[in-house]
């Protein structure tokens, strides 16, 4: 079966926030999808985006997706790539695409001299996991991520009190 990797272009926000809610109903995440199309326009293909996507497709259309952006290491005094997203349809797993969307993720990563490429998984999702440590992928397993959202997050803002 033959498929391609293409950047994401204008046009795909419908397919991308498919894949996005196909993922995020795997996750058992679906009620937190709150994004749109039009966020999705304003974001990824504005005229300077800070987060970029690629999607895998063959002649019937597409069938997966990864969307990435970049960080950076103080460590390393680099950029990192972070991986948000990697999505391959159930019915195309096992075919190559998610390696070749890592790939060329691990393309541009080099491309744009970054130190590494980051992303987290679910500590459930076994088979990601194992496909991943195939890759020769490392678990870093001394963090805990931390997360500020909503409400406790505008409170932060609001305290923010920081002289002009």
């Amino acid at each position: 079966m033959s498929f391609r990797i293409r950047d994401a272009a204008p046009g795909d926000e419908a397919t991308i926030l498919g894949f996005i809610r196909e993922l995020a109903e795997y996750e058992k995440l679906a009620h937190e999808v709150t994004g749109t199309q039009a966020d999705l326009t304003k974001t990824l293909f504005c005229a300077n985006p800070k987060a970029h996507a690629l999607i895998a497709e063959d002649d019937d259309g597409p069938f997966g997706y990864a969307l990435y952006f970049f960080n950076y290491s103080t460590f390393l005094c680099r950029h990192g790539l972070y991986l948000e997203d990697l999505y391959v349809r159930e019915s195309r797993r096992g075919c190559g695409a998610g390696k070749a969307l890592l790939a060329r993720l691990a393309e541009i990563a080099q491309a744009n001299d970054c130190g590494r490429m980051e992303w987290w998984v679910l500590d459930w999702n076994a088979p990601s996991i194992e496909f991943y440590k195939s890759l020769g992928a490392e678990a870093m397993d001394d963090w805990t991520v931390y997360r500020l959202t909503g409400e406790a997050l505008s409170r932060l803002a609001r305290e923010s009190g920081a002289p002009s």
